[in-house]
């Protein structure tokens, strides 16, 4: 489980350290049909949650969380092939179309605060596996989504969080 956290939050920090790129967004389709996926779509937003900014600071592995965020962090939060992504902590500004970013959900204009207010996000089924199935399509969401995600946190030995998410609910979709 270390390593499938080390790799996804590797592949976070490979791609956010690259910043703004010139390359067209990877814009998806966040009304896609998420029939079948009930499980994993929360229709009511947990009682209490905390941003992911605080939860870097205050929870630890093993602990029961919902954690509030944006997806992004980096050109692709998304890992495709599996229900997981990156996402920021909603303090955090990420960048307008009209400072040139063409890829705002990589917060390259605010890449200093991402560090400490970052978090991946992994959906995973009843025997604790990640969904194999892209989370753009499972949710319904998309690069810049706020979303709160509830499940298990777990932290590497560096100290970087990563959430186990049974439920994910969408607050755009309300």
């Amino acid at each position: 489980m270390r390593f499938l956290t080390f790799v996804f939050l590797g592949a976070a920090v490979c791609v956010t350290v690259a910043g703004c790129g010139s390359s067209e967004p990877n814009v998806r389709d966040a009304g896609a049909s998420t029939a079948g996926n009930e499980q994993y779509l929360a229709t009511q937003p947990p009682d209490q949650s905390i941003a992911v900014g605080e939860a870097v600071g205050q929870v630890q592995d093993g602990d029961r969380a919902a954690l509030v965020g944006i997806i992004g962090g980096s050109r692709q939060p998304f890992v495709d092939g599996l229900a997981a992504f990156t996402m920021v902590d909603p303090k955090v500004p990420y960048c307008a179309a009209d400072e040139g970013c063409p890829t705002p959900w990589d917060y390259c204009c605010t890449q200093d605060q991402v560090k400490g207010n970052i978090a991946t996000v992994k959906v995973v089924d009843d025997a604790g596996a990640p969904v194999p199935q892209d989370a753009r399509q499972l949710l319904g969401v998309e690069e810049l989504t706020e979303v709160v995600a509830t499940g298990t946190v777990r932290r590497d030995d560096d100290g970087n969080l990563t959430l186990d998410a049974e439920q994910v609910f969408v607050k755009d979709r309300q």
